[in-house]
């Protein structure tokens, strides 16, 4: 399992539309900590040939923007998903969309054994079910993280509400936390309402996700904020590590502080938090 203090921040996961020449140019000045060209939905049946074309350009030109640079393929069982995987061997993930179980990430790394991390994303009633066994499997198929699909996910459910999702988007967390895998949530489509976005990304927060996927550039700064330590956790961070490295604390597992009992394991939060921060510099 990975230690998760070692997981790299992942705030903003931008879907970047393969079938958009320019908005993959755009992309690598945006800030996003994840950059994800979408080979999937954002291209129709007459663009995916081209938009798989454009694989190798985008990932050179975002060569160095600092983000994470992966590739959304299409899902096993299109047709598409050997030319797409073959297509993404320089990407830093892949993300497999529409993932049912074991047997896709079984799949996906059959085409490519040797290559980058797997990133599934978890889009339907049946997924859910199979968690257990996507998370047990993490470490030998190379999986990274577990993306909600939320508009898929819903679509399923016949639900159009978030609140209904929260059970479903709670136990995809805790299967990632569990298997030491990176959780993030799933997009919010009306990216004109900042307000609206930013009260799901303080749920998503919350719900213990990493970060956010996103649909649109302007969601990028609102995720990185959303998602990152505030200034008061920071401070509270700064002030823990300080407590626990007294000399009179040095041995000590627990230690009264600023009202509360901390633990070593609070600690180890306190850190991670601190190593978020410098990282981001």
């Amino acid at each position: 399992m990975t230690d998760q203090s070692s997981i790299r921040l992942i705030r903003s996961a931008l879907f970047v539309p393969g079938s958009r020449p320019r908005a993959i140019e755009k992309a690598a000045g945006l800030g996003a900590d994840m950059l994800i060209l979408d080979l999937e939905d954002a291209a129709g049946p007459e663009e995916k040939s081209a938009a798989r074309g454009r694989v190798d350009d985008a990932l050179a030109h975002w060569a160095g923007c600092g983000a994470i640079r992966a590739v959304r393929v299409n899902g096993i069982g299109s047709g598409l998903e050997g030319g797409d995987i073959a297509a993404a061997r320089g990407a830093d993930a892949i993300v497999l969309p529409k993932v049912e179980s074991v047997t896709d990430l079984q799949a996906a790394r059959v085409l490519i054994p040797e290559g980058p991390p797997l990133w599934a994303m978890i889009e339907t009633p049946g997924a859910l079910f199979h968690l257990r066994e996507i998370g047990e499997a993490s470490a030998a198929l190379g999986l990274a993280g577990l993306i909600a699909g939320t508009n898929d996910l819903a679509k399923a459910l016949k639900t159009t509400s978030r609140a209904a999702l929260v059970p479903h988007l709670a136990l995809i967390v805790a299967a990632a936390r569990g298997w030491g895998l990176v959780p993030l949530d799933g997009v919010y489509n009306a990216y004109q309402d900042g307000d609206g976005f930013a009260a799901e990304a303080a749920e998503g927060k919350a719900l213990g996700y990493t970060g956010k996927t996103l649909i649109h550039p302007s969601q990028v700064a609102g995720a990185n904020d959303a998602f990152g330590p505030s200034q008061d956790e920071i401070a509270r961070a700064k002030r823990l590590v300080a407590a626990f490295a007294l000399p009179e604390n040095a041995e000590k597992g627990a230690i009264p502080f600023e009202g509360t009992m901390a633990e070593r394991l609070h600690l180890a939060e306190a850190e991670a938090i601190l190593k978020q921060v410098k990282d981001a510099k």
